[in-house]
């Protein structure tokens, strides 16, 4: 019998495979669908706080533009501090998928004030999500601010949130650190309960005829998966948060390489999007196969076998392996 199942923040999940946040978990049908597809957990799409103030200030503009020409309209409209506008759509969703499912429900917070991470996150918490993934996307544009500066801003954001809530905390970063194995242990030491590496700064492009910046949003391709995959080999054993990969995840085969290289869960996203819902079955099933044909009966005893803490040649995750590498193309 093989058992496929981990551990990710304290919580017992049947295996690995974890749906990262994204329009996925927008539908409570889809949330089911992914269940009986057989994933170990959910990732709730993003609540982004500059979504709710925006929300706050155009109702703000149209319940007040042009109340003072009739003093009647000054208390026809509700007081928009009120009003419905805020987080609650996002909770209620959290509140009704874990009703509807037995898998973990994890939420996602994406914030900019200090005041909001906490808010939210005590909100997310009494929604009742089993535990909560801190999204910080911060791209540093302002030249006076330095790095230190930047590393500290994590920091106190997950300090803040571990200070008022109960349930577990992941932090999604980047992997645009100076050094990187010393934010992860920075991290860690201030309370993570996982890294989730790592999150995709989507850039922009520039619309030629328009002539305007324009978002652009791009599904991960297999070749991302390198990155992820180097630094959780190089992480493994030097941490006690758990360790999940994200991006570039796309065959049985990828899982079964995160896992070797010390990843407790692995997270998809764009496969999913590509294949459809169904496809995590396919990929649940080409892992077990694997690990049937190689003879390992679990994932506890893959995870970290091939991380740069086991393997016979360490510098193979570090700069050794970069003139190897460019001398072995021949195109």
């Amino acid at each position: 019998m093989i058992d496929i199942s981990t551990t990710y923040m304290g919580l017992s999940l049947r295996n690995p495979l974890v749906v990262s946040a994204s329009p996925l978990s927008k539908s409570i049908d889809n949330i089911r669908r992914l269940e009986d597809a057989g994933v170990g957990a959910i990732v709730n799409y993003s609540l982004f706080e500059e979504q709710i103030t925006n929300e706050i200030y155009e109702l703000d503009h149209y319940l007040t533009v042009g109340t003072e020409s009739f003093a009647e309209s000054l208390s026809y409209f509700p007081n928009p501090s009120e009003s419905n506008v805020g987080p609650e759509e996002y909770l209620e969703h959290i509140h009704k998928a874990k009703k509807a499912v037995g898998i973990p429900i994890i939420g996602s917070l994406n914030a900019h004030s200090d005041g909001g991470w906490v808010t939210y996150a005590k909100q997310i918490q009494q929604a009742g999500a089993d535990a909560l993934e801190l999204n910080i996307y911060f791209l540093a544009t302002d030249p006076l601010v330095s790095s230190q500066r930047v590393e500290e801003i994590y920091i106190d954001i997950l300090k803040a949130v571990k200070m008022n809530v109960t349930i577990p905390v992941a932090v999604k970063i980047s992997p645009f650190f100076s050094s990187m194995s010393n934010m992860a242990v920075r991290l860690d030491e201030a309370g993570a309960d996982a890294l989730v590496l790592f999150n995709r700064f989507y850039q922009p492009d520039i619309d030629l005829e328009s002539l305007t910046v324009v978002p652009n949003v791009l599904l991960s391709t297999p070749q991302a998966l390198r990155l992820p995959l180097r630094w959780v080999a190089i992480l493994y054993g030097h941490i006690n948060a758990n360790l999940a990969a994200t991006g570039g995840i796309h065959t049985p085969e990828d899982v079964i390489k995160m896992i070797m290289a010390g990843a407790d869960v692995t997270l998809l996203c764009s496969v999913l999007l590509k294949n459809g819902i169904d496809y995590a079955s396919e990929i649940l099933e080409g892992v077990e196969t694997w690990m049937k044909e190689h003879e390992y009966v679990s994932i506890s005893q893959m995870r970290g076998s091939m991380s740069q803490k086991f393997c016979a040649n360490p510098e193979a995750f570090e700069r050794a392996n970069y003139m190897k590498s460019l001398r072995s193309f021949h195109p």
